[in-house]
């Protein structure tokens, strides 16, 4: 009988960031791949006593590994926790059994409560690979699912997780769908509703296709990878956060799928509602507040497609026990002047201090919503909601919340800037039309956002404003001199973001 031992390995720590797949690394001549037959890209079973992951395997062919070692990456080391003196053992990871109802889904055949469920575990046990996980979102996206299978994958989602409860029969909170640059309301939101003394335990995603999620603009002014127990207790304290929802596994699944959505640069409507409405539920909510933005370069791109997203949410809301309100609201232009993560904090910033530069706009996006959550929970009366989070804002009451709350999820930082900017005008003089806000999008991304978290444009004009030629339409900011050219090689090739009319 042979020694398990023998096909035993040292793990190695290669501080390869692979985001959240799980990756090994193995001398492709060593005697586990030997004795197993494992090849390039093999899924792998890794396991040291009671802890086991399942990783993608690429091979080595050079001595940077010994023969009695193998490498993990970030993520998988984290996974399996190996402790000084730890060897793993492998096997082939067992059959995903669930791919069936993802093949059945991409010939266009409905699935059931139980498929979703199956999918759903199986994604958040890391048993899918990329490849996989990219065929389920390309077979669930465009309007590929029923309303019975949004609430089916909404449930799956949900009971694949932790949840939340608390003792309060209204638990608030506030979504937007996205699309729509420089739109960081929540953070001013929270602040208002968890003020006038509601519960508001936001839990935020990271960006999908955006240069910024609201979870990237808040880690530029607190610690947001909290866990559950850290998240419970700021809420119990101050009524209110802003964290990461990765951070403390509510609805794990859609965190592994954001990450190869926004790979694809795919939101599908069926996937968002399941996303939004799930987190909402694992975190408690009982009643929520959803912010469409329509418009010609946004997510939503009509008032029908708003209707009907919005008819989307409120159908699954209701099967789920969920109470919810859902705004369209103007997604023509962007809100504010910061688009990424650092740039779109000082705006809030700005608006929460009342300073006198503060963004108009993303000031009166924010009283508004939260205006609506304060009306959905029943604090003010219909039509009254806005007059009272204005004035939360404007007697300091909301900046004094907003810093409690920063410094009980590990104290407040100030928002980072870009060590290169570059300043672009105007090619002539005119009237600003319109500006595209997904070409926008774009140019904050090549410039480095969200992945530098100080990167972005910062504008300078608005629709409406007319402009001399020579006179300042928006500054890039960047870390880097490559990334810096590569956004302003990408501007000169696509002017038509900002539309001028003849002067």
């Amino acid at each position: 009988m042979t020694d398990a031992g023998t096909y035993a390995l040292r793990p190695r720590r290669t501080r390869i960031d692979t985001h959240q797949e799980y990756v090994l690394y193995m001398r492709s001549d060593c005697h586990v791949c030997r004795a197993e037959g494992f090849t390039a890209h093999a899924r792998v079973q890794a396991a040291i006593e009671s802890r086991s992951i399942v990783a993608t395997l690429n091979t080595v062919e050079s001595d940077w590994l010994s023969h009695d070692e193998f490498g993990l990456s970030e993520s998988a080391w984290k996974a399996l926790d190996p402790q000084p003196g730890d060897k793993a053992t492998f096997s082939h990871a067992p059959a995903v059994d669930s791919m069936g109802a993802v093949r059945a889904k991409i010939y266009g055949h409905a699935l059931s409560d139980q498929q979703f469920e199956r999918i759903i575990i199986d994604i958040s046990r890391g048993l899918y690979t990329d490849i996989e996980l990219a065929a389920f979102i390309a077979a669930c996206g465009g309007d590929r699912l029923s309303l019975d299978e949004i609430v089916a994958l909404t449930r799956a989602m949900i009971l694949a997780g932790k949840s939340l409860s608390w003792p309060h029969d209204v638990i608030v909170d506030k979504h937007c769908v996205g699309g729509l640059p420089g739109n960081r309301t929540t953070p001013i939101v929270v602040a208002i509703v968890a003020s006038q003394g509601l519960l508001m335990p936001k839990t935020s995603s990271r960006a999908i296709t955006s240069p910024a999620g609201t979870a990237d603009t808040m880690e530029t002014l607190a610690p947001v990878n909290l866990s559950l127990e850290e998240m419970r207790r700021v809420v119990e304290q101050e009524h209110g956060c802003i964290v990461w929802g990765g951070a403390v596994e509510l609805s794990p699944a859609d965190d592994v799928l954001i990450r190869v959505e926004r790979a694809l640069d795919i939101d599908s409507e069926g996937q968002l509602v399941a996303s939004v409405l799930s987190k909402k539920v694992a975190a408690g909510s009982t009643h929520v507040v959803i912010d469409i933005p329509v418009g010609a370069t946004a997510k939503v791109r009509s008032k029908m497609e708003g209707e009907r997203l919005s008819s989307l949410l409120m159908s699954t809301a209701n099967q789920i026990g969920l109470q919810l309100h859902c705004i369209l609201t103007d997604g023509s232009k962007p809100v504010g002047r910061g688009i990424g993560p650092a740039l779109e904090a000082h705006d809030l910033l700005a608006v929460l201090q009342n300073a006198p530069n503060a963004p108009v706009d993303l000031r009166t996006r924010a009283t508004h919503l939260a205006g609506a959550v304060l009306e959905i929970a029943s604090i003010v009366p219909a039509g009254a909601g806005t007059a009272l989070a204005e004035r939360t804002l404007s007697d300091g009451r909301a900046w004094q919340k907003f810093q409690a709350i920063c410094q009980a999820q590990g104290g407040i930082r100030v928002p980072p800037r870009a060590p290169l900017r570059r300043e672009v005008t105007a090619h002539r003089s005119g009237t600003i039309t319109s500006i595209d806000n997904r070409r926008l999008s774009r140019l904050a991304k090549l410039a480095g956002a969200p992945g530098v978290p100080a990167a972005g444009v910062y504008l300078h004009c608005a629709v409406g404003r007319s402009v001399e030629k020579g006179e300042p339409l928006f500054e890039l900011h960047a870390e880097t001199r490559g990334e810096l050219d590569y956004a302003l090689a990408y501007y000169r090739d696509s002017e038509t973001i900002f539309e001028l009319s003849e002067a």
